[in-house]
């Protein structure tokens, strides 16, 4: 394969033209590396190498003007815009900012495509003049705004630029304007000079006039790359732009239009791959390379072009060992490397000036990887310790000082993070700085250097010094908001480039800068509708038919510009790998792209179409099944020892694993902040406010007198538990409020049940609240003690009959508390595990001699508390009515059986804890 370049280079040899004087204009920078590689293989003997320009840097320099940054544009355009508006009228640059970025995009337009200025901004406003909305004879005020902006374009823009041009300054439309209107009298000035356009596709007006004049005045050669498919069809896109210059320009009519080639015909692999995602894709391009360097050792023939520059990490990490040299041309964007996503934190904290943060924010800055290691002593981790007094102390919201109170080593860094920027851009500035400074000073300490993170550190100073300079400059960086907004517009722009050998080995690039390069394989990645091409986007003030009338370019000249880039890289290659996404995403890009569709309807090559589904490996995870080793044996024996409660036996009837690791291991649930009062935290509310109340009216009959001084108590003791267990959490507003009022709603109802309960002649004497029994079991078959322990919520007496009595804050129905068969007791434990935890407290207390038989055992649910007392039963069958609700001497005889086996089950080394299927 012959390079497009290398075909050009050859042809100006023929005309015997010698290569140090000429002027090589090329699309872009890139192309240049190229076009001296492939002149020095032209050359018998050395040369001055010739001048080669990117068509950017040609037009700056016949405009004489320099290039200005969109972030400095913003500001310049706000000075002409405060010059212009009355005060009253005037919007901050906040607001400006929001829609100055699209008026300049409509000024750089404009410009380049050199529309007369006065023409269209009259037009615009005329057309808004007959649009406005209003049918009434006399305008509104906020019309009259509307209509008031658009009068003023021309003043902004005239302002504008002729502040820029007295400066010698100007944006992109505004220089090539100024060229186009120097063009004679560079002319003059360079009437030795040759200059060669070569790869050029789309040319704006300005770019057109420049190349046209220069042409005429036999000044210039030019070298279109253009296959004969794409010209010669009049609707093909590809060819949309050198159809018009073919037959618009004067030039062409007497001289030949070099060149229209005939490569893209030639034989080709063809391959389109649908591939789920961008990971799937990168993963792909991996197994491509791979599988290409097998019999291709030198990948310099190689390009891998992406459709979307953040799956440039991915695939860099996908790239095979058997490559050993790559260049990449796109450069990693900056706001992608981790360090952005630190100062992202760190001004969504601070945007709105709180006086305390929120805990999820405070704990990912704290563990963010470039703040972390910042907070290491020779034995410990701070950061890890204040995290953990976050979660231990229920901090939902935290001031700077809460997060002193953990440590007096490291306040000043907790102040660099937290301390308030004061809505004041430069106490925000001098922050971020200071914490990068910081990070050096920690870089330069560490045992393990790593040269990227001091490239990071580096690139974000740099960033920072420039926000620094705006805004000693223009001073309307005045809040965090609007610093913010202007930090997201610098990073955007800023890139980490790579440095490698750029004409050896893979080549990595973006769409763009594969302009005028050729590749004999070629993988293209993200080619979907909405990336490949990017279609339609309306980010400007000029309606679309405003737009066609003037001849400026619309979504479709847009669309065009894809078409023929994407075409051209497929001309002269011989394999091509176009790899699309499958799964639809609405905001990055839809279906495969039409540029696949029109291959398939061109019937040119035949294409080889691939879907790669993702194999999903059936991932068989077998219950889990954990021998009783000596050592597994002796932490039961302990356990046994210290004594099993219901709550833990029930535990091993759910699941025998989460009994082992609970129990033996001793691996407790993460404890993350309560930012909701959670179930538990409620229900011990419960149970400690009734214990208060009811606590010291032991061996007492209970009053109406009693009660009702109960309900005068609530509120008091209830608070008193919530802040007890909810620590420094805020019970005072939102969800928590109201799980507190329930709180208080539940007791309240249960004391008013009591009431009604005595009033209808009922009598109750309380005998015990929350007692707390350990009794000792002997079991057949084991030569150690066992215990089992355990805390009663209440044990009463309601007209002579002794309950037996548990709180539940949860829903539980009549059913839950009734059996069929013992032996189902300890193996269903949806079904049974309520009654088995209330015949153990019945048991136990039986056994310490606190109840004598019969008695009644139940629970009390405050959630359908008006169901009363849910008192156990034995049942005949599932379908039969409750028989024995009475707790005698037969019953815990039964559960006594049941229960020994239990423990005996769990106590046996021949058995081992095997995990239960849940559902």
């Amino acid at each position: 394969m012959i390079s497009f370049i290398k075909t050009v280079l050859v042809d100006l040899k023929n005309k015997n033209l010698k290569f140090e004087d000429l002027r090589f204009v090329l699309p872009s920078k890139r192309a240049g590396v190229f076009l001296k590689h492939h002149l020095s293989t032209l050359l018998e003997q050395p040369i001055f190498a010739p001048h080669i320009l990117s068509i950017e840097e040609f037009v700056e320099e016949l405009s004489g003007l320099q290039n200005t940054s969109n972030t400095e544009l913003l500001f310049k355009l706000y000075e002409s815009y405060k010059e212009l508006t009355i005060e009253a009228d005037l919007e901050s640059f906040d607001s400006f900012s929001k829609w100055a970025q699209i008026l300049l995009q409509d000024f750089n337009e404009i410009d380049r495509y050199l529309i007369p200025q006065e023409q269209i901004f009259d037009y615009l406003n005329a057309i808004k003049e007959l649009n406005h909305w209003s049918l009434e004879a006399t305008q509104t005020e906020l019309i009259k705004n509307h209509l008031k902006f658009w009068k003023r374009l021309k003043d902004y823009y005239l302002t504008f630029t002729e502040s820029l041009l007295q400066n010698k300054k100007g944006y992109q439309g505004l220089i090539y304007r100024e060229a186009a209107e120097n063009l004679e009298a560079y002319i003059e000035s360079n009437a030795d000079k040759i200059h060669v356009f070569l790869g050029f596709n789309a040319l704006n007006e300005s770019e057109s006039r420049i190349i046209q004049g220069l042409l005429q005045n036999d000044l210039a050669h030019i070298y279109w790359d253009i296959d004969k498919t794409f010209i010669e069809d009049p609707i093909h896109d590809a060819g949309l732009f050198t159809r018009n210059h073919k037959s618009k320009w004067k030039y062409f009519k007497n001289e030949p239009f070099n060149w229209i080639t005939s490569h893209y015909c030639n034989k080709k692999k063809t391959e389109v791959i649908g591939i789920p995602k961008l990971i799937g894709q990168a993963k792909y391009i991996g197994q491509l390379l791979e599988d290409i360097s097998k019999t291709n050792k030198n990948l310099s023939s190689v390009a891998v072009v992406l459709g979307e520059e953040n799956l440039l990490i991915p695939v860099l990490n996908s790239i095979p060992k058997a490559v050993t040299q790559l260049n990449v041309t796109m450069g990693l964007p900056l706001q992608f490397v981790p360090l952005a996503s630190l100062f992202e934190h760190l001004y969504a904290i601070h945007k709105n000036n709180p006086q305390n943060f929120y805990y999820k924010d405070v704990i990912s800055i704290l563990s963010h990887p470039s703040i972390y290691p910042l907070f290491k002593t020779e034995s410990k981790n701070i950061s890890g310790e204040i995290i953990d007094y976050i979660q231990k102390n229920n901090l939902v919201y935290i001031t700077v000082e809460n997060l002193k109170k953990t440590n007096n080593i490291h306040n000043e860094l907790l102040d660099l993070l937290f301390k308030s920027w004061e809505d004041n851009s430069k106490v925000a500035l001098k922050s971020c700085s200071d914490l990068i400074f910081k990070m050096k000073a920690n870089f330069d300490n560490s045992k393990k250097k790593n040269s990227l993170e001091l490239e990071y550190l580096y690139r974000f100073n740099s960033l920072f010094n420039q926000l620094n300079e705006l805004n000693n400059n223009h001073k309307y960086l005045n809040n965090v908001s609007i610093l913010h907004t202007i930090y997201k517009e610098l990073l955007s722009l800023e890139t980490l480039d790579f440095k490698g050998e750029p004409l050896e080995g893979l080549q990595i690039m973006g769409m763009l800068e594969s302009r005028v390069l050729d590749f004999e394989t070629v993988i293209i990645s993200s080619v979907n509708e909405g990336i490949l091409p990017s279609g339609k986007t309306n980010n400007s003030f000029i309606p679309f038919d405003v737009k066609v009338e003037n001849n400026l370019p619309t979504y479709k000249e847009k669309d065009a510009v894809y078409t023929y880039h994407f075409y051209r890289l497929l001309q002269r290659a011989k394999n091509v790998y176009i790899l699309y996404n499958t799964e639809v995403d609405t905001l990055k890009g839809g279906e495969k792209s039409r540029f696949i569709t029109q291959l398939e309807i061109e019937g040119i090559h035949k294409i080889k179409h691939i879907t790669i589904s993702p194999e999903v490996p059936i991932i068989e995870s077998p219950l889990k099944q954990i021998p009783k080793t000596p050592l597994v044996t002796e932490k039961i024996k302990a356990l046994a020892l210290k004594g099993f409660s219901p709550s833990s036996l029930t535990n091993y009837i759910r699941n025998p694993i989460d009994f082992y690791f609970e129990k033996i291991l001793g691996v407790k649930e993460f404890e993350d902040v309560e930012e909701n009062i959670a179930a538990n935290t409620l229900g011990s509310v419960i149970h400690n406010s009734l214990e208060d109340l009811y606590k010291p009216l032991e061996g007492s009959f209970l009053t109406v007198e009693h009660l009702k001084t109960f309900k005068h108590q609530i509120k008091q003791i209830v608070t008193k538990h919530f802040k007890g267990l909810y620590k420094d959490g805020d019970f005072s507003k939102g969800k928590n409020l109201i799980i507190f009022e329930i709180a208080q709603r539940y007791i309240s109802n249960f004391i008013t049940s009591e009431i009604e309960s005595l009033n209808n002649g009922n009598q109750i004497k309380i005998i015990a609240i929350e007692a707390d029994e350990t009794i000792d079991i002997e079991i057949d078959g084991l030569v150690f003690p066992i215990k089992l322990n355990g805390k009663v919520d209440r044990i009463d007496e309601l007209n002579g009959v002794t309950r037996v009595i548990d709180y539940k804050s949860g829903k539980v129905e009549q059913n839950k508390v009734e059996i069929v068969n013992w032996e189902d007791l300890t193996t269903d434990y949806d079904k049974y595990s309520k009654s088995f935890q209330i015949l153990c407290y019945a048991y136990m207390m039986h056994k310490k001699s606190l109840i004598e038989l019969p008695v009644e055992a139940g629970i009390i649910s405050f959630k359908n508390l008006k169901e009363g007392f849910l008192n156990f039963g034995k049942k005949e069958s599932s379908h039969s009515r409750t028989k024995d609700q009475l707790i005698t001497e037969e019953t815990l005889c039964n559960f006594e059986t049941e229960l020994k086996k239990l423990v005996l089950e769990i106590c046996n080394p021949n058995i081992d804890f095997i995990e239960k299927e849940l559902d």
